[in-house]
């Protein structure tokens, strides 16, 4: 089948360094073009990347060229542009969260359903193999019955002109780093998950959103999850699940480098053994898994209305300190 020709609504830096690079590489897609308000940085992204400079977004989605967009705005802005991109008839591939409300997040997976449109949230760590191995190794037993999930996503304190500090573009630590931990709990947990509590902190005077996060949820049937995240923290990105026979452990769970063999550490009462996989690239699988859904009509995973209930849950019930 012809490559999904995608465009891009914005030119972030994650966007420039990693998913760019990204779609051109792939044989199932190709990248056509990069649209942004100011059209010199347009050209200069293109430039990079290889592809056409579009002057606006309502442009790009204007293009006969194009059949599906990826949207690298900041988290507030998704709702209308992913919104706007579906009415064109075009598939959409956009950062997470899909939207800062459960609500609209629902409205959009509709429409996209209705419209056999392709709605998938950028979430990069649930396509890389070391986690299917580790619900492997869980389902076989190897650690007896499960007790709880500790996972934490935590950053160093951020320049304080960043998006992430700015509320009216949906900033703060739970919409950028909480949602790796509270996907993780889905990921791995499966079923539904209820909160039993959070603390949000706003990290000093000045600060207009929560900077520092923890949650506690669970299972139906007393699973627990202890879930941190932060954006003034030491760098910290892993999961430890415990169970009543060991504990299986990942160190950079949610982003590791495409060339990093991953290491899962296996805690029995017999000993310690670590596994070592080969490299894998997310990030790569990521942009296959849309071109695939694209091409196969697939809904838009219930993970992703699932998660946004319990983030939008996790503010609604949450401690602010």
């Amino acid at each position: 089948m012809d490559p999904v020709r995608i465009g891009v609504l914005g030119c972030a830096e994650f966007a420039r360094r990693r998913m760019l690079p990204a779609l051109r590489a792939c044989p199932d897609t190709e990248l056509v073009a990069v649209a942004s308000r100011d059209g010199a940085k347009a050209r200069t992204v293109a430039a990079e990347a290889g592809c056409r400079a579009v002057t606006g977004y309502e442009a790009l989605l204007e293009r006969d060229d194009v059949d599906a967009v990826y949207v690298p705005l900041p988290a507030a802005l998704h709702a209308p542009w992913v919104e706007a991109a579906l009415r064109a008839g075009r598939h959409v591939l956009a950062e997470k969260p899909l939207t800062t409300d459960p609500v609209a997040t629902r409205i959009l997976a509709a429409l996209a359903e209705s419209s056999g449109l392709a709605l998938m949230e950028n979430v990069l760590f649930v396509h890389h193999a070391q986690h299917a191995e580790v619900l492997k190794l869980v389902a076989d037993g190897a650690i007896g019955e499960l007790r709880s999930l500790h996972a934490a996503f935590t950053v160093p304190r951020l320049p304080d002109d960043d998006i992430r500090h700015d509320p009216a573009l949906g900033g703060g630590a739970l919409f950028d780093t909480g949602v790796y931990p509270v996907r993780a709990a889905l990921h791995l947990l499966g079923g539904p998950l209820e909160i039993a509590g959070a603390v949000l902190r706003r990290g000093g005077p000045g600060r207009a959103v929560d900077t520092a996060g923890t949650a506690l949820l669970h299972t139906r049937d007393g699973v627990g999850a202890q879930l941190d995240f932060g954006l003034d923290h030491a760098y910290r990105s892993r999961y430890e699940i415990r169970g009543s026979e060991g504990c299986v452990t990942v160190d950079r769970a949610f982003t590791p480098p495409a060339d990093h063999p991953p290491r899962i550490l296996l805690e029995r009462r017999t000993g310690t053994e670590e596994l070592i996989l080969p490299a894998d690239d997310q990030v790569a699988r990521a942009v296959s898994a849309f071109a695939a859904a694209v091409r196969t009509g697939a809904a838009t995973d219930p993970e992703v209305l699932r998660q946004a209930d319990l983030l939008h849950g996790i503010r609604r019930h949450a401690a602010v300190v």
